[in-house]
């Protein structure tokens, strides 16, 4: 009897293999020991060192993430932990990309949290947290570790979302989100339900083994299954028609936060997406290709085409992100080697052009993230001719334009789908791919051109507003118009009455140079050269991304 006891009492563990969790953990470890810190030490730490040290645990990671790749590649892929994470090329480069992304972020927020006057390590907590989110998720063998994940990555988001305070719009942003967010949970996690229900597991190598070995007479579970995870997935990647939350996310957020939530939370969510579906569920993939050619199709078309009535730089980038999203789901779609290689090479620009572009962003935009309309940006190379390049070779690679990395990204996801058969999404995207350059080159022409004298719409037959111009104005949510009071902002501007009747080029010319932190320049100069660099040179890139399979395809 005690011998059966203690036999019933004893709790089996399983084996942990840290090195394939390690930059994971080095990333929690940072957050945790940041905020022990900034609790502890918060009249001593600065900006600065709670900066530093999101930075160095950034590279730390990533150097973890460089051994696991040796690892992987001398010994081949496993699982780890019960089967419940994936240690293969696929979850090494997610674990070298997310915190790639978080380093950068990392800095740019540093000059914007100094001129806001933010104290404290909050957000690089926050920040760190969500990334270690993303980087479970792009580890997860387990629908529950990638709810997991899911939830690290969002819950940070939300506060992160919300983190400025002092502007209205912020809080708006951060409300939408967390209650969208969290309906697009529940149904995620209900769709978890229902798998377990069809399969009788959550581990994705029991789900691919079940559905191989067995035929499913009714499916009818299986698909509203794989239903409920697709809307759940699609909502965190702001696929059409679940965006409608991005624009207004994207334009209330701090700008650091925004090129954040662009990059990060889309890599781990098309982790996670790539290895639920064409890795565990590839034997269904007639149940799940068309919904995801429909899902990317809408995304390719309405992304492109409201974005060209966006006067605001940062809802147009949210469009424009969900039109990326697109691009990327076509590689879902082939649901083959190719399309998975072709999808993470996008993500990995994309996340790099994305960050370097909010970059420039939050150094136009001012103070409260309040110049951020089109008008913002014109005359830009006449004043800061450096700034204003780097931020045409940004968008001109999100247009995909030859000798950029965004060419060979949209080339090769397009590829993919055409080897598949998939002539007419092939056919969609490279209108939606011409139709977005319009809205890409219109932000450049507009830093170029002559101040007064480039015809964007509209806007020519008002006469513009200095307000607006100077960053003192306050945009609307909903309609978009710049209003101040007056008084305001000839308070705030001493002799700025006398510039209401000047030509708009005097104007301009008052706002003067935007100050840019050495921290931003370098985000904004790495970003600018790896899209120019990897552009004419690709090969070091393209075989990273083709090494980087799956586990079980």
């Amino acid at each position: 009897m005690t011998h059966l006891a203690a036999t019933a009492s004893t709790i089996h563990l399983p084996h942990v293999n840290y090195v394939s969790i390690l930059p994971i953990l080095i990333m929690m470890g940072g957050a945790l020991l940041l905020l022990l810190l900034s609790s502890l030490l918060r009249r001593i730490i600065s900006t600065g060192v709670c900066t530093a040290i999101t930075v160095m645990t950034s590279a730390a990671a990533a150097v973890a993430a460089i051994v696991q790749w040796d690892q992987v590649l001398a010994n081949g892929a496993q699982t780890t932990i019960a089967g419940a994470v994936a240690y293969d090329g696929f979850s090494v480069l997610i674990q070298l990309l997310v915190p790639l992304a978080l380093g950068l972020t990392a800095l740019v927020a540093d000059g914007y949290l100094k001129r806001e006057g933010v104290v404290g390590g909050e957000f690089q907590v926050l920040a760190m947290a969500s990334a270690s989110g993303a980087m479970v998720m792009g580890a997860a063998n387990d629908l529950i570790v990638v709810f997991l994940g899911l939830e690290i990555l969002s819950i940070a988001l939300y506060v992160l979302a919300a983190f400025n305070h002092r502007r209205a719009e912020s809080g708006e942003a951060a409300l939408k989100y967390f209650v969208l967010g969290s309906v697009s949970s529940a149904i995620f996690l209900y769709g978890i339900a229902l798998m377990y229900g069809a399969t009788g597991s959550t581990n994705l190598a029991k789900m691919a083994e079940f559905l191989a070995r067995r035929a499913v007479l009714s499916n009818g579970l299986l698909l509203a299954a794989m239903a409920l995870l697709l809307v759940g997935f699609a909502f965190k990647v702001s696929a059409v028609p679940f965006h409608m939350w991005s624009p207004d996310v994207y334009q209330g957020s701090p700008s650091p936060v925004s090129g954040f939530m662009a990059s990060v939370a889309k890599a781990g969510a098309f982790a996670a997406l790539l290895r639920v579906f064409v890795s565990s569920l590839a034997t269904q993939r007639l149940g799940w290709q068309p919904v995801i050619w429909v899902l990317a199709a809408l995304s390719l078309l309405v992304g492109a085409i409201v974005a060209l009535n966006q006067q605001d730089v940062k809802r147009m980038l949210a469009y424009s992100s969900i039109n990326h999203a697109g691009f990327i789901l076509l590689g879902v779609d082939a649901a083959d080697a190719r399309g998975i290689s072709s999808a993470l090479y996008y993500l990995v620009t994309y996340t790099i052009m994305v960050i370097g572009t909010f970059a420039v962003v939050t150094v136009i935009a001012g103070r409260q993230d309040r110049a951020t309309g089109l008008l913002e940006f014109r005359g830009l190379a006449r004043r800061q001719p450096v700034l204003a390049l780097a931020l045409a070779i940004l968008l001109l690679g999100q247009a995909g334009a030859p000798f950029t990395t965004g060419f060979l990204a949209k080339f090769n996801v397009i590829e993919a789908v055409v080897l598949t058969h998939g002539y007419t999404l092939a056919v969609i995207a490279m209108v939606s791919a011409a139709v977005a350059a319009f809205f890409y080159l219109r932000v450049a022409l507009t830093m170029f051109s002559p101040v007064g004298e480039f015809g964007d719409g509209p806007d020519d037959d008002v006469p513009l507003d200095p307000a607006a111009l100077v960053g003192a104005a306050t945009p609307g949510a909903a309609s978009g118009v710049t209003t101040v009071p007056p008084r305001a902002w000839s308070a705030a501007m001493p002799g700025i009455d006398e510039l209401a009747d000047a030509p708009p080029s005097e104007v301009v010319e008052a706002r003067g140079k935007v100050p840019v932190p050495p921290a931003t320049w370098v985000v904004i100069g790495f970003c600018a050269l790896f899209t120019v660099v990897f552009g004419i040179y690709p090969a070091p890139l393209v075989d990273f991304a083709q090494h980087a399979t799956l586990l079980f395809i």
